[in-house]
């Protein structure tokens, strides 16, 4: 067997053989394996790979397969081996549990000049499909030829060897803790995903298949297969042929083999992402600031990662194959001041519309257990068949813009969540799905190092909108790594958004004006698309909101919102029901009055 690859499963299968009578394999028993043969490997099921493995390396020669509802199998050997020991015909009726424990103990309870191994094939689903008495009687049977079995000298393997019983099993307590607990004559075995070097096999036998691979240089073969491999990491060998085949049907010559995983893993052809116009690309700063005033670095920041998010360069540092997000970004800042907005204004510059735009406020996610509303609960909890709403949202559209609101006031365990997310650009939900976030872009927001609560209990205001931007973003960056590495002591999570904090400024009284032209242009647009109603404002009354608006700054855009409804947009609908415009009219505002703290407007058709 020297250099034959075999997993680990088999090779403790070949070598305790001699010395126990039955086998579990639990875990991964639905995937296929490749079976070492002349010239190279055969991917098979599972079933037949252990039929092969038997027969050409572990010296059986009859190796049969019982499948609920379906009877027994040759897998290996001859079917008249099987008539004889068994005194029945393959073909004949398909026996029940308490006849197929009958046949079992002939096949095994016989002499050595037909070693003999019984592969039970589904026994998760035994229990559920037979009579109430059957399954427990069946593994009773069973267990008594466990303790009974005895080795046999088989002299064309030049070793001693017991007739085998393997029973694959989805998870390993499918089974009764009596059958395997404290019994040396029954090993359980688990069957893990395939590892890297059962990849580096899987994509040999399979990339020679693709268009063009034969004209590739021996250097660029190499390339494409590491590409593969890694790219595939974390995934079944089934995936991987599944892959191939969708290569195949699309005509995706080998080495576009990386196009062949991204269009597996996110479902869907078309990439938003190689779509988005380069000129655009190239004007994003001014396209972004239209929606975003007043934050000329975070802008600028943002779409410096865009750009490198186009040619899917995150990570390409530390690895060549990353499945990791396109991109990650962490929002810091006061309230109101674009973080949100900002996010926004992405997903519309990316994909055309904010329907992509996937947001989750964490203060939400507080509690221990609240990591389960993002990947669904564990099998056999109330959730379960719900799915996780994250995992859930992303498989759904996978071409998303995902938005962490108020980080901060997540529960420590949902890091862990995120560190897999920025780390392998993959989620599995509760039930087993598998969500990718590698066409994702990922946004935190936070509050953290505006306030600080001191031991007494008093909200110290830590950054003030008189400061420079400059010492506004050290004292917060300050403030998010003391956060993550001391009162977390979670380092490894700001490794992972490395140098992609970005701080928004306080909004100063010079942009203020700006964001109310945006409101009010916004208020001018509602008006007219669902009322066909213009609206002119008179310049007087513009600058005296601006003067109210502008009094206290410290909600930012927010706050100057919530302003703008009290002192105009309320009386404005007071006015707009006093003139009773019809649809093509245009509404005059002549002036604003303050009458204590009731605001009225004078205006006319």
């Amino acid at each position: 067997m020297g250099g034959v690859y075999l997993p680990k499963f088999a090779r403790e299968i070949l070598r305790f053989s001699r010395t126990h009578p039955q086998f579990v394999l639990f875990g991964n028993v639905y995937d296929i394996y490749p079976l070492p043969q002349e010239g190279g490997y055969v991917p098979l099921p599972l079933e037949r790979y252990l039929g092969g493995l038997l027969t050409e390396q572990g010296g059986y020669k009859l190796v049969v397969s019982y499948t609920p509802l379906q009877g027994f199998s040759v897998l290996n050997g001859e079917e008249k081996t099987y008539k004889q020991l068994t005194d029945r015909d393959i073909t004949q009726n398909i026996p029940l549990l308490p006849e197929a424990a009958k046949i079992i103990q002939r096949l095994i309870d016989q002499n050595s000049s037909h070693p003999c191994a019984v592969i039970l094939n589904f026994s998760s689903r035994m229990n559920e499909i037979s009579c109430q008495r059957d399954f427990p009687d069946f593994l009773y049977s069973l267990f008594r030829l466990s303790l009974s079995a005895k080795a046999v000298y088989v002299p064309e393997a030049d070793r001693s060897l017991y007739n085998l019983i393997i029973f694959l099993l989805d998870k390993e307590n499918d089974f009764p803790a009596w059958y395997t607990l404290e019994n040396p004559r029954v090993r359980s075995i688990p069957v893990a995903k395939p590892d890297h070097e059962m990849r580096r096999l899987m994509a040999d036998v399979l990339l020679p298949q693709l268009e063009g691979w034969k004209a590739l240089s021996p250097e660029k073969q190499t390339e494409v297969r590491n590409s593969f491999v890694d790219l595939t990491g974390g995934m079944y060998a089934r995936e991987m042929l599944t892959i191939m085949q969708l290569a195949l049907a699309e005509a995706l010559p080998a080495p576009e083999i990386g196009e062949a995983v991204r269009r597996y893993q996110v479902g869907v052809q078309d990439n938003p992402w190689a779509k988005i116009d380069r000129q655009k690309l190239l004007k994003a700063e001014s396209i972004l600031a239209q929606r975003v005033i007043g934050q000329e670095e975070a802008v600028r920041m943002t779409a410096a990662i865009l750009r490198r998010c186009f040619y899917n360069l995150s990570g390409a540092q530390f690895s060549r194959y990353s499945n990791r997000p396109k991109g990650v970004l962490f929002f810091a800042g006061p309230t109101g001041v674009g973080k949100t907005e900002l996010a926004k204004t992405i997903t519309e510059f990316i994909f055309g519309s904010e329907h992509n735009y996937i947001r989750f406020d964490m203060s939400e996610f507080s509690q221990e257990h609240a990591d389960q509303r993002l990947v669904g609960a564990p099998p056999g909890y109330v959730g379960y068949e719900v799915g996780g709403e994250l995992t859930n949202a992303i498989r759904q559209r996978p071409f998303s813009v995902v938005l962490f609101d108020e980080i901060e006031k997540a529960h420590p365990k949902i890091l862990d969540i995120f560190l897999q997310i920025l780390d392998d650009g993959r989620l599995t939900s509760g039930r087993g799905e598998t969500a990718y976030f590698s066409e994702s872009l990922i946004i935190f927001t936070s509050n953290l190092g505006i306030y600080e609560i001191t031991p007494t209990g008093e909200k110290i205001q830590r950054v003030k909108p008189d400061m420079p931007y400059s010492e506004i973003r050290e004292k917060l960056i300050d403030a998010i790594h003391d956060h993550f590495k001391y009162r977390l002591g979670r380092p490894e999570i700001l490794n992972r958004i490395g140098e992609n904090i970005v701080v928004f400024d306080f909004l100063r009284p010079e942009h203020a004006r700006g964001v109310l032209n945006k409101m009010l242009r916004n208020l001018r647009l509602k008006l007219e698309d669902e009322h066909k109603i213009q609206l002119s404002i008179d310049p007087y009354v513009e600058n005296k909101l601006y003067e109210e608006v502008c009094k206290d700054l410290s909600m930012g855009g927010r706050g100057i919102g919530n302003k703008l409804e009290k002192i105009f947009i309320n009386p404005l609908s007071t006015l707009l029901f006093e003139l009773s415009p019809s649809a093509g009219d245009k509404v005059y505002v002549k002036d604003i009055i303050q009458d204590g703290n009731e605001w009225r407007l004078r205006g006319s058709l």
